[in-house]
């Protein structure tokens, strides 16, 4: 399929960061901070809806950020994040984090989590380009998006 201006491939917007867990991002346990992590899924899942938009993008929401295991001192972290779909100015942001004990060479999933951006020029929302998932993971991750922003919205609603 041919690449439109109005739309791009769920692959233009991988991110992947890595960052290694030193004393002064962790608490007294030895395990990375959590405010410590959301700092880096966020900029993570920034990158991503910007490199999508090839606009300045604002976090709207936080969703369903889960932590699965701990991340210890001296582990690495991997925190990739994708655009699953875009809306009309807003697009889900689904992230991913890894760690990595480098002596072992072990990896674990440690975290999920989807974060909405809203893309902005003069601080106000601009249309976003539609996303073209490919493979069948990026279908279903697209189709799930959709559900999650109907429940988000009906959430906000109630309030």
């Amino acid at each position: 399929m041919p690449m439109t201006e109005k739309r791009r491939y769920v692959k233009e917007s991988h991110v992947e960061m890595t960052q290694l867990v030193l004393p002064n991002d962790t608490n007294q346990l030895g395990n990375l901070h959590g405010g410590r992590l959301m700092e880096w899924i966020d900029v993570a899942a920034a990158i991503a809806a910007q490199r999508h938009s090839n606009r300045i993008c604002v976090t709207i929401t936080v969703d369903q950020l889960v932590f699965h295991e701990p991340i210890h001192l001296g582990e690495v972290v991997t925190v990739r994040a994708v655009v699953n779909r875009a809306f009309a100015t807003s697009m889900e942001v689904g992230v991913e984090v890894l760690a990595e004990n480098q002596l072992t060479g072990k990896r674990k999933l440690t975290n999920t989590a989807f974060l909405t951006f809203v893309a902005v020029d003069d601080d106000r929302p601009v249309k976003v380009k539609q996303i073209i998932p490919q493979t069948a993971e990026e279908r279903r991750k697209f189709k799930d998006a959709l559900l999650r922003r109907k429940r988000r919205l009906t959430q906000r609603n109630y309030r």
